[in-house]
This record gives structure tokens, sequence and C-alpha cells, in this order.
């Protein structure tokens, strides 16, 4: 750290061209940001609004307003400024701040992060114990900004996303006022209420009921602000409000009062919150923009980020589940001719007996599923002869009643409460943080891998664990959920290391786990299991705006009773993603598998352009119910935009592009090839009419 005297003003401003932070920083009271954003200019010289870098919560401090929010602790006001030290390297300029409570010796270390040109900062707290006696934590925030101007609390409009389980990514708009209601009149002035309008994350799954993240959008300005919580478990919370006349946001991982987490943090001990970041930007679509910018910069590097290979799964509207020889040689040799390059032995591969379910665990191949001398090295080398990368289904976190796993490991390598295993619908949760349960998956993936030759692997996750374990002595529920959460990432981090080109796949029962801790590791995300083609456009229209368009994998299943349109509905779905092939491709009539072999051919050509793409939505993010449904990536020189027309929905629709407004753009339809879509573009509006004259149908188009 650095220590920098604050002789000549209270401001120390940080940032670049795309984004500035101002602090402000005096001997009296705790260091505030005062503004954060794309936006430069003075800073005022009052900000009653401003907030604590750091806000604590702790038995014994309590807060200095009595509410339920995050902000307002008593002693995160205490927190003064100590050190600051600031730096720039491999296109990241880094902010770390030191701060130190006179009162308990708690010291914090606030790191911002923000990558060159993207309006976007990553936020992370270290809580140091310096001084003589235990302080029990029960809440910290990773990031608290107050004082927010880019939107007004009247003309705002607070967004969020529920999600569950074949029904992702449902955005929601709300006015902030709905929620926050102005309580002053011309009589009396209040400065804060008690209430805010906040979500929380519960149990395993960390998007399970709502996607960690949220927005604020201001309807005179268009000036956003989006965010996410970048934590692979339910353990999360974040909250926005009001405070004198300005919105404020406040971010964490677990709490007491949401999911009954404390840490006690000894005399020498140290905390880490968990990293949240939040992106800015003139219009919300813009915002969005900038945080798939920010996720590419903080994922680790990986080839598939770059190569895109399009990937054949057996379950979806396919075998579900019940692989054999027999059913998958015709599978492989169909996905082949279809263009695929990657082939995934999906569930019950390792299923001897009645029902794969509360089997899992061992991961050995089954006998009578893959019957011969090869057993399923067959299939495998089927899919390496046919010129694809073979790829199987785990569970990792999970071992079933019935596997012999679950008396092969300790009571200790399972989640526990009270000293009794969990349980939850046949199966135990493995608890990351024992040696021997790490010692187990990593056996198990170093076979698979490195013995049978699979460079693939889907990572599922089908139960949810609840409130956590008590696995480590004096710990509650939560302490232990975080310690696992975060002992499955470095987990992860071990198995790539040790195999760097090996692709993993987030999947949790569909899009459960939709979060960017995982995904800065993990290549991929599975969307959803929704098995409805219709339901699924509003599913893959809206995946981009929790996770970049490359690692984004949408089923495309056609069926051998679908119409062409609807082979084209369901093929259009997954074209500016990842294309997740399924369906009984060898079933096919021969118009259908031609259509299939064109929008691959289609995709391997587009694919280029995808990891630089940035997501617009023409008719706003979708609605779970809208008749039409629109997507768009925008590069440079190029705009893809994939429409879909659902039953009931009027044969044109009008199709909003703001930046190609005066642009002398022509749209041209490169998928499917016969539709029989018309198009005119109005440059002075940037408003394209889209027809198409059958529901349901769906097109890709070109924009130039």
């Amino acid at each position: 750290m650095t220590t920098t005297p604050l002789t000549r003003s209270p401001i120390l401003s940080w940032g670049h061209d795309a984004l500035r932070l101002d602090l402000r920083v005096t001997d009296d009271g705790p260091v505030q940001v005062v503004r954060c954003g794309p936006s430069a200019g003075d800073v005022p010289d009052q900000v009653p609004g401003a907030l604590p870098l750091v806000e604590v919560n702790a038995t014994g401090h309590g807060r200095h307003w009595s509410s339920h929010r995050l902000v307002d602790t008593a002693v995160g006001t205490r927190l003064r400024y100590r050190a600051h030290h600031v730096s720039h390297a491999g296109g990241w300029h880094v902010l770390a701040v030191e701060l130190q409570d006179p009162d308990t010796g708690l010291v914090a270390e606030v790191v911002y992060r923000s990558p060159d040109g993207v309006p976007a900062l990553r936020a992370e707290v270290t809580l140091r114990n310096e001084g003589a006696g235990t302080l029990h934590l029960e809440s910290v925030t990773s990031l608290a900004l107050g004082a927010i101007t880019d939107v007004d609390p009247d003309t705002a409009d607070v967004l969020w996303a529920d999600n569950d389980w074949l029904a992702e990514f449902r955005w929601q708009r709300r006015p902030l006022r709905a929620a926050v209601p102005q309580l002053s009149g011309r009589q009396v002035r209040y400065g804060y209420g008690k209430g805010s309008f906040a979500l929380a994350g519960q149990g395993t799954w960390s998007s399970c009921g709502h996607l960690p993240m949220g927005a604020l959008t201001d309807r005179r300005s268009g000036r956003a602000l989006v965010w996410q919580v970048e934590h692979n478990g339910g353990g999360w919370r974040w909250e926005c409000s009001e405070r004198h006349d300005t919105a404020y946001l406040a971010l964490s991982g677990p709490t007491d009062g949401d999911h009954g987490w404390r840490h006690p943090l000894e005399p020498g001990g140290e905390f880490r919150a968990v990293p949240v970041s939040v992106a800015f930007g003139d219009r919300l679509d813009d915002a969005f923009g900038a945080l798939t910018r920010h996720r590419r910069a903080t994922r680790r590097p990986h080839p598939d980020h770059e190569h895109l290979p399009v990937i054949f799964n057996d379950y979806m509207n396919c075998l579900m589940g019940d692989p054999t020889t027999a059913k998958l040689l015709p599978l492989v040799d169909a996905a082949a001719d279809a263009g695929a390059e990657y082939f995934v032995i999906d569930a019950g591969w390792y299923d001897d007996s009645a029902g794969w379910w509360d089997s899992v665990g061992e991961w050995q191949p089954s006998n009578t599923r893959f019957p011969g001398p090869r057993g399923i090295h067959e299939v495998l080398d089927r899919i390496r002869e046919r010129g694809m990368v073979p790829g199987l289904w785990l569970e990792p976190e999970v071992v079933g009643m019935r596997s012999p796993i679950a008396s092969a490991l300790p009571d200790a390598a399972f989640f526990r409460r009270d000293g009794v295993r969990v349980v939850e619908t046949g199966r135990y949760q493995l608890d990351l943080r024992h040696p021997a349960a790490r010692a187990h998956l990593d056996a198990v993936v170093d076979r698979l891998v490195g013995e049978w030759g699979v460079g693939y692997l889907k990572l599922d996750h089908n139960i949810d664990a609840g409130s956590g374990t008590t696995g480590h002595p004096g710990e509650v529920p939560a302490a232990g959920a975080l310690g696992h959460h975060r002992a499955h990432l470095d987990w992860l981090d071990g198995v790539l290391d040790r195999h760097p080109n090996l692709v993993l796949e987030d999947c949790a029962s569909g899009g459960m786990r939709a979060d960017q801790a995982l995904l800065s590791r993990m290549q991929l995300l599975s969307t959803s299991d929704q098995q409805n083609l219709l339901l699924y456009a509003p599913i893959a229209a809206a995946a981009p705006a929790a996770v970049a368009p490359e690692q984004g994998a949408v089923w495309a299943y056609p069926q051998p009773d679908d119409t062409p349109d609807e082979v084209a509905f369901t093929l259009v779905s997954a074209l500016l993603g990842r294309i997740h092939l399924s369906g009984q491709l060898a079933d096919l009539s021969p118009a259908a598998r031609a259509l299939v072999h064109e929008a691959v051919a289609v995709y391997r050509d587009l694919r280029a352009d995808l990891p630089g793409a940035l997501p617009v939505w023409p008719l706003g993010l979708p609605a779970w119910d809208d008749p039409w449904v629109a997507l768009a990536l925008r590069t440079p020189t190029t705009t893809y935009l994939s429409a879909w027309r659902r039953p009931g929905a009027d044969p044109t629709t009008t199709l909003h592009l703001p930046h190609l407004l005066d642009t002398p753009a022509v749209a041209t339809p490169i998928f499917p090839a016969d539709t029989r879509a018309t198009t005119a573009w109005n440059p002075g509006a940037a408003e394209l009419a889209l027809t198409l004259p059958a529901a349901p149908s769906a097109v890709l188009l070109r924009l130039s």
C-alpha cells in the first residue's frame, strides 16, 4: 500500500477514459464513493447520499439507523482512510484502498478493477482483524454505491430477472417509486426510510428464483447501470433504494438476515467477501454490452471461447437419459453428417440398474447399456472415428444413496446438519472442502479425460441441498455453504489446470446456476431444460443478458413430426449462441435433415463474429408471452438479428436498432434460405419492418 497525503483536495479520482470513480476522503468521516460511472466533470461539494466504501454489520455494533437494509452500519461509518495504491497492468486499472476502524481494529481492503475502455467496475473486499477481540460478522457489502446520479428515483425503473426451471431469464421492470415511495413533502423532509427493493438467493443453486443480477434505468435520460453478484451458490443479496433524494445500490454475499450467515473473525483472521461487478451505459442495451465485455475480460482464457464448436448432446427430446450402444451409433453418424464437432453422451451411461437418479457417484460405465468386449469405448471410438470429440455427463457434487461411494467416503465428506447427512431426493451432497471428496472427483475426471480421452464434461447439478452444512466445528450452515462453493471453484480451476483443453459445461437443471463465478471458469452454460420449442424462444433471446453469447448453449432439437417452419424455429433459437443439437436426427425427413445441415453450415460461417458481438434487444427484453421475440448481436460491421413469430402474433412487427441510425443497412435473410420473410429498412428511424407470413416461424437476418 502506498499512502498518499491529502493536503490539497479531499477527492481521490481514479479510472480511465470509459469510467471514473471519485472518492471523498476526509479525516473525520468514512471514505465515500461520490461518483461512479462514465461521466466526467466537477464533483459537488456536498453529496449527502454518499455511502461508506464498505458496510459491515457485526454483532454488538449494529446500525446507526435501524432497518433490514445492508447500509447505515456503525462499523462502516467508523472505517477511516489508511492508505491506497493505484496500478495498471495487463489491460486492467486497479485501485486498492485500505480502511481501518479505530474502535475494533478491523481493517478493510477494498479493491476496484476496471478493464481498459469498458465502463464497468469489479469490486472485492477483504476484511482483516487487527484488534484484540473476535468480531462476529453478520453482513459485508462487496460494493456500496450511494448518490447514484445516472438515474433519478422519480423516473427510475428497477429491473430483475425471475428464473425458474424451464422458464429462465424472465426480466421484469417496475418503477422504483412503486417499491420505494416518496416520503417527503413540502413541509417535512426525510433523508431516508427503512425499505428497499431487495432480492436474495437461497440454497445451492445460485440462480433458482432470480438471477444474481439487476439493473436501474432512467426513463427520462435512458441511462442505465446493471450489476451481477459473482457467487456460485444461493447466498447473495442485492438492494436498491433512496437516500437523500438519490438512489443507492448495495451488493453482498450471504447475510445473517437472509441466510442465517455469521462468521467469527478472530484476531489475525481474514474474510473475503464475494466479488461483484457493475456496468454503465447511455441505454440499457449499452450497459448490458459493457457487462458482456467485462465478463469476457474476467473469465479464464480457453480456446473454446474462440472456436465455438458445434455440440450434439443425446438428451433433450432424444434419448432422455436412456443411452445404449444400439441407440447411440446411428445418432453418432447422423450428428457427424450434420456437422457436429463434439458428441456428448448425457445421463444414464453409468447405470446398470432400474434408474440412474439415485445411483450416481461411482461413474463407471454400464455393462448392460454397452455390452460387448469394448463396452462404452465402442461408442467413444465411433465418435472419434467420425471426426468428433467425445463428451460425457457428470453430476460431480452429488452421490446417490444407492451408490457404493455413499459408504466408501466418510460422513465428513458430505453436507451435514446437526451431525446428520443432508438427503435430497435420494442423493447426498458432497462438501468439496473435504480432501476425500475432492480426491474422489479428481480421480474420476483424470480417468475419464486422461485415460478415456473424453474432451467435454457436462457438469450438472439437480438438487438444492438447502441452507448449507455444519461440517466444521462451530459454523452455521450458510458459512459451510460459502466454504463449499469456494472449494467448488478451486476444484474447477484445478481440473482445468491439469486438462487445459477440456471443455466444461455449467448445467444445473437447465439454468439454475447462471452466475459469473462459474462462467468465469466453465466454457458453456446450459440455458434451459425447456422441451417446448415455442417457449424456448424468449429464453434464448434473453440469455445474452446473463451470459456472453458464445457461452450460452441453446437446444436445437427438431422432431420427425415437426413442420419445416417448426424445424427452422428451433434451429434459429441456437444460431446466435452455442448450438446444442439434439433430437432424433436419424429419423428426420430428408427436407428436415437438409434444414439442420443448412443451419450448421450458417453457424460455422458466422461463429467467428460471436466472441466480439454485443447483444441488442430490438423489441426490448422479451416477456414470457410476447407474440414476437427478437435478439440482435452487433459487431462493428455486421448485425445479426433473430426474430421469432409465435402463434397469435400479427404478421408484421417493427424492430428498433438505434445503433444503425442513419445507416443505409441492407437486411439479408441467411437462415432459412427459402424463408418467406420480407423486410423494409427505415434508416432515419433506425427501424426494420419485418413480415413473417406463418406462425410459428423464425428467421435469422444479417444487416450490413
